[in-house]
């Protein structure tokens, strides 16, 4: 039970924190305790002495402060609208150029959520203060440096709105979200490729425990399973590498060490899993290759006809496959015995290559430029390192720019005869 409730308050947690709508409310809650904070210092002994020293920080007309405040609350909403009509325009255009699956990328970017909850704060803000405007026996209640404070809040955020154009434009364009891709596939193999020599443990056969739902296989929790193993003496084995699709009910790892495995057994193996329809980059290296892959092909698809983000997809694919090269992932683990526990199964580094070329290859051999731009990256990933799959397509390269060289020089040939 207890094991349950951690894996669903984990994936709660996670899906909460990586929400669009998250830091915009953390960010409107701190603008709220700053407005019921300034409001009562407004309104304390010491804000009453700050107004009486500073003459010109008085607003004692109730009309003038709701009018400011007013005007301020409509204005910055006017921005907000028309700040993520902008971001929604581009994401749809970027998204059908290049891939819907980097939408969320996009969309979780910290940066515009951030400017979100500063234009949403400060809507409480101003709301918050006028609330606080009435009309008391005594006289007007007007929390003046609270406004004071509102009014240079609203400055920042034209000043933030300026900025904010400048960022988007910048951030759209397909270098940048092929850079930070890039960096994200980087930071995910070196967090899951850690040997510098490719030594693989095979996978034992054993008894299959079955897929419980439909989803990308993500990896385990790798403590909670070690335990697991080393309490029932057992192996397991992971038959699919990490980031495959697994339907419901087919094997998905073998067990070693029991010649029957019971329920509730393998209800805590399938809790210290994870299988889920969503999937990113830091929990399998695999999908930033698929994701340059994609960006590529569309690309050369004859709709768009870019071969140029197509070539700085090939770039980017070029150097994690050379930083691929020297860094082998690790598939087995061994629990506090030292005996071997869990067993992975990796893909290879002509696996990896094939997945992220062949399919580029398929759409641009016809094309000159990307046909130069193979034959660039594949000379160097040779001297790297002489794997089988490099060579075959590097042939595959050069023969093609040999028979475009040909069909130019027969063309120049036929017109000299006319």
């Amino acid at each position: 039970m207890n094991q349950r409730f951690s894996k669903w308050l984990s994936v709660r947690y996670h899906r909460t924190v990586n929400s669009i709508a998250f830091l915009p409310a953390v960010i409107t809650l701190l603008f709220l305790g700053a407005a019921f904070a300034m409001v009562l210092f407004d309104f304390s002994a010491a804000g009453k002495e700050v107004k009486a020293s500073l003459h010109w920080l008085s607003l004692k007309d109730a009309t003038t402060a709701r009018s400011i405040i007013s005007s301020i609350v409509s204005g910055i909403i006017s921005l907000a609208v028309f700040s993520f009509s902008l971001v929604m325009i581009i994401l749809n255009q970027t998204a059908s150029q290049m891939s819907n699956r980097i939408l969320d990328k996009l969309i979780g970017n910290k940066f515009q959520q951030s400017v979100l909850g500063v234009y949403v704060g400060t809507i409480v803000f101003a709301l918050f203060l006028l609330s606080t405007i009435r009309d008391i026996d005594a006289g007007v209640s007007v929390p003046a440096l609270s406004t004071y404070l509102l009014i240079s809040l609203t400055v920042a955020d034209l000043f933030l709105f300026i900025y904010f154009l400048h960022y988007i434009t910048q951030s759209v364009k397909y270098e940048t979200i092929i850079r930070q891709i890039a960096g994200e596939t980087k930071d995910a193999i070196k967090q899951s490729c850690t040997q510098p020599s490719e030594v693989l443990v095979k996978p034992i056969a054993g008894v299959a425990i079955l897929a419980p739902k439909d989803g990308k296989f993500q990896g385990f929790q790798q403590k909670t399973l070690l335990d697991i193993c080393t309490e029932k003496n057992i192996v397991l084995s992971f038959i699919y590498p990490n980031g495959s699709y697994l339907i419901k009910g087919t094997p998905y790892l073998t067990l070693t060490g029991k010649d029957t495995i019971d329920q509730e057994l393998t209800n805590r193996i399938n809790l210290a899993t994870t299988i889920e329809q969503d999937m990113a980059i830091d929990s399998s290296y695999y999908y930033g290759f698929r994701q340059l892959m994609e960006v590529a092909v569309k690309a050369l698809s004859p709709g768009i006809n870019d071969p140029g983000t197509a070539v700085a997809s090939l770039y980017a694919l070029g150097s994690l496959l050379a930083f691929r090269m020297k860094q082998h992932p690790q598939n087995h683990f061994a629990g506090e015995d030292g005996i071997t526990r869990i067993i992975t199964t990796e893909k290879s580094f002509d696996e990896v290559f094939e997945l992220a070329m062949l399919p580029i290859w398929d759409y641009g051999k016809n094309d000159r430029v990307v046909l130069q731009a193979f034959h660039h990256i594949l000379i160097q990933l040779q001297q790297r390192g002489a794997y089988p799959s490099i060579g075959k397509l590097l042939q595959a390269v050069d023969k093609g720019l040999v028979e475009k060289e040909d069909s130019l020089f027969v063309m120049a040939g036929n017109k000299d005869k006319q």
